[in-house]
Formats: structure tokens, sequence, C-alpha cells
């Protein structure tokens, strides 16, 4: 039985800001619109929410479709509803945040998409509607969940040195950690496996590799334990 609705109804989106790390520099993945508004503005890859699939089921769609990448980690973030931000009609974003392995995923731009590139965050150009508001939400988020929460990990290849893990860190972060203090801290949780394996960075001696533990975390996890660094 159809219904008739006796207000508007505002459209729904989805947008996504995808974060990726070079092991030196934090970087997010945007997109040149191809289409009206704002065709040749560089913004975050989304669109609308079709009426047969759920938010995350539209986002994880979205990027695919614009920048060829899946299965990444992706979580939800906020809603962004100011009246006037998308000049075509009334329309309420659920933003995201997804980390992924630069190493791992290569970019295309598809569909409405013109072109798809990784910016180092502190060069990020104008971006189209709300789109610069969603980015500085979104490393608010991480900022504070990667203190809390081994999501950094999300970042990283699956076999890394202390120094990567701690470069991450600071680029994240962005300031500078005691290196002592810093690995003191993350070998005490015991999450780390330590591999028979070593990796040579410059002039300097092989580093050890590790392998970051996500059953050992997830046990401790269900006992109430809280990863801080």
């Amino acid at each position: 039985m159809k219904h008739t609705y006796l207000y508007p109804r505002a459209a729904l989106t989805v947008d996504c800001v995808v974060f990726g790390f070079d092991e030196q520099e934090l970087r997010v993945l945007l997109i040149e619109r191809g289409l009206e508004p704002f065709k040749g503005h560089w913004a975050l890859p989304g669109g609308f929410v079709r009426l047969d699939e759920t938010l995350d089921e539209a986002a994880f769609r979205e990027l695919k479709e614009e920048t060829g990448l899946e299965k990444v980690f992706l979580e939800q973030l906020y809603t962004f509803s100011t009246v006037d931000r998308d000049p075509r009609e009334r329309v309420i974003s659920v933003a995201y945040y997804a980390l992924t392995k630069l190493a791992d995923h290569r970019t295309r731009a598809a569909t409405d998409a013109a072109d798809a590139q990784w910016f180092r965050i502190s060069q990020i150009p104008a971006l189209a509607f709300d789109h610069a508001d969603i980015f500085s939400k979104a490393l608010e988020r991480l900022r504070g969940k990667l203190t809390y929460q081994p999501i950094g990990f999300e970042l990283l290849p699956a076999k890394f040195t202390l120094s990567q893990l701690q470069r991450l860190y600071e680029a994240v972060l962005g300031t500078a950690l005691d290196k002592r203090n810093f690995r003191k801290k993350v070998l005490s949780y015991d999450l780390l496996i330590p591999l028979n394996e070593q990796l040579r960075e410059g002039p300097h001696r092989p580093a050890q590799l590790f392998r970051f533990n996500p059953v050992r975390y997830e046990r401790l996890k269900k006992k109430g334990f809280l990863f801080e660094l």
C-alpha cells in the first residue's frame, strides 16, 4: 500500500574521508568532480543513497565506483545537515571515515569522478560543498581515536617496524614523540608479534619487523582492556 507524505523529504547522501599513510605523511583521497555542481573541483568521494541499500552499503559502493577502493576499514563519522550545504536541493549527508594501506590499493576515477588522487593533509586544495568541514571532523576523530584504539594498524603494512609505527602516530597527531617512551609503552601491551625478519631503512641498522595481534586485542578488550598511547 502506497503512502502519501504530508511534508517534503530531504535527499540523503554519504561522503567518505579516506585516509592513507605513505610511511612519512598522512594523506587523504580526493576526487575531481566531473559533473555540476562544482565541476572540476576537488571533493570527497560519495553520492546519493539508493532506496534499496543501507548507509554502509552506499558508502562502500560509492568508494568502489568513484575510486576503485574495496574492503577498507570504514566507520560512520557524523551527520551534516546545514540547510544550504548543496545548491541542488535539500541534502543531508552521513559522513564516514575510512583507513587503508596505500600499497594495497590502486585508485582509479570512475562514474562521475574525473580523477582521483592522494593529497597530503597539509596541502589539501579548496573542496566542494562543505567537504572541508567534513574532512576537519574526520581528522579530529582519527586523532582522538588513535590514542585509545589501535586503528592505526589499518594504515600500516602487515609487517612493520617500530619506527614506522612511531612515524604514523607522529604524522596523524602532528607532534613529535619520545622514541624511548613510545616503544616502551607500545611493547608493554604485548599486542605486537615479533617476527624473525628485519627491514633496512636507509643507512641505519636493519630493524626488526612486527605484526599486530588482533586476536589478542579482541580477547583483552572483552576483559575491559583499554589501549592508550
